[in-house]
């Protein structure tokens, strides 16, 4: 393996891990005024300032190697932002919610695949100062996971118990159009 290139990639990821950081913390703020439930806002809210100082952890990375972390588009984390955002345009509250929950978790897979890539890059190219700073981080999008999960299990339900019943009201809508019909 050239390390040379490994390394052009390292630094690579890192800016592109970077973008992607900073287009969440746009994100999150939407997220959070869009979610009903107070557990899932707060979760938004809550992730946002572990973002920022992810932010702050990936600066001083690449300040390490001389390297400013700017310079690459995420596209990965573009697409799943709009679909997050589409979450909030086509669907209501419950399964807004659990809507929110999906697009989040895909964000946080998403980190933890970068993060744990930079982290074996790292662990390669002998970079062992920036490892506990990426696995902090790596860490903290495991946790926002976890924290999802916990909140789909009641909101998801929310969500098919409203679905339940809106069923039931159309069972009931159309016995009474039959009876009427009669």
């Amino acid at each position: 393996m050239d390390k040379r290139s490994l390394s052009e990639l390292y630094v690579a990821e890192l800016k592109d891990i970077y973008n992607a950081e900073q287009q969440l913390m746009k994100a999150l703020p939407k997220l959070a005024k869009a979610a009903a439930s107070d557990e899932l806002r707060q979760a938004f809210e809550d992730h946002l300032k572990e973002t920022k100082g992810q932010v702050v952890r990936l600066e001083a990375v690449c300040q390490m190697m001389d390297q400013s972390p700017k310079g690459k588009k995420c596209l990965g984390m573009e697409g799943l932002v709009k679909e997050a955002a589409e979450v909030i345009d086509e669907f209501e509250y419950p399964a807004r919610d659990a809507g929110l929950i999906s697009a989040a978790q895909r964000v946080e897979h998403y980190e933890m695949a970068a993060y744990g890539s930079v982290i074996a890059y790292a662990e390669l190219l002998g970079q062992s100062e920036a490892i506990p700073l990426l696995q902090a981080s790596l860490a903290e999008e495991k946790q926002a996971d976890r924290k999802l999960t916990e909140l789909s299990n009641g909101i998801n339900a929310e969500a098919n118990v409203e679905r339940a019943n809106d069923g039931q009201s159309q069972q009931v809508t159309r016995k009474l159009g039959t009876k009427r019909a009669a």
